[in-house]
């Protein structure tokens, strides 16, 4: 059942502020998509900057059977703008079949709330419990499914990609990707863990495809002794 489902989502709010205590109180209000589900709302400020015409949405995708982590980012120029973040929870005791549901059911319901322009998934890591990877595999394919429906360019990478991308070490540790997210983002207080490995996936997108140099690589140029060449 859905009512059994709550999707949190780290709300922007351009005028009111929601976060109390560095983050240790968390408000809640009812959502007007579901009214079953609950929304924790977080104190942001949106810059005029990112709404300029140039910007681009990015949400980052952190699959998971049990925990979907999602957050989304505004990208201009080489500044980036918290817009949203948080998780999709499933019942632990459901079928896989429900749980695919759900995941896809609400990932179409952020992909409509929040318009992202380009979609980034973290690729799955293949641990020793095979059972617990292909569980994985499935809950990414549903993400992936719930993307691609809605049309939007996909683009993936692995958790070491992600972690040399936000923190500059592939073994960094959750707490330090929270961390360096919170920094990058300038955020007044900590997402849940699955919620920043969300946005540290967006991150990585678009410091890996909306640099200098990755638009020149796109354009078809690049720089030989300080020179722009095709």
């Amino acid at each position: 059942m859905v009512s059994f489902f709550n999707i949190f989502l780290y709300r922007l709010a351009k005028s009111r502020c929601y976060l109390l205590n560095g983050g240790d109180l968390w408000p809640y209000c009812r959502s007007a998509l579901h009214p079953n589900h609950v929304i924790i709302a977080a104190c942001a400020t949106l810059s005029s900057t990112a709404m300029q015409a140039q910007t681009t949405r990015i949400l980052g995708i952190d699959p998971g059977s049990r925990v979907t982590g999602f957050g989304v980012v505004d990208v201009c120029g080489r500044e980036h703008f918290y817009v949203a973040s948080g998780c999709i929870k499933t019942p632990p005791n459901a079928p896989l079949a429900e749980r695919i549901a759900v995941i896809v059911r609400h990932i179409d319901e952020i992909v409509t709330t929040y318009q992202p322009q380009q979609a980034a998934v973290e690729q799955v890591f293949v641990n020793v419990n095979p059972a617990a990877t292909l569980m994985l595999g499935q809950a990414r394919g549903a993400a992936l499914a719930a993307l691609v429906m809605r049309e939007l360019p996909v683009f993936e990478y692995t958790a070491l990609q992600v972690k040399q991308a936000v923190v500059g070490q592939g073994k960094a540790a959750k707490e330090q990707v929270q961390h360096m997210v919170v920094r990058m983002l300038s955020l007044s207080g900590t997402p849940q863990a699955d919620a920043a490995d969300g946005l540290a996936v967006a991150l990585t997108h678009a410091l890996r495809n909306h640099s200098l140099a990755a638009q020149l690589q796109h354009s078809g140029l690049s720089i030989k002794r300080g020179r722009f060449q095709p």
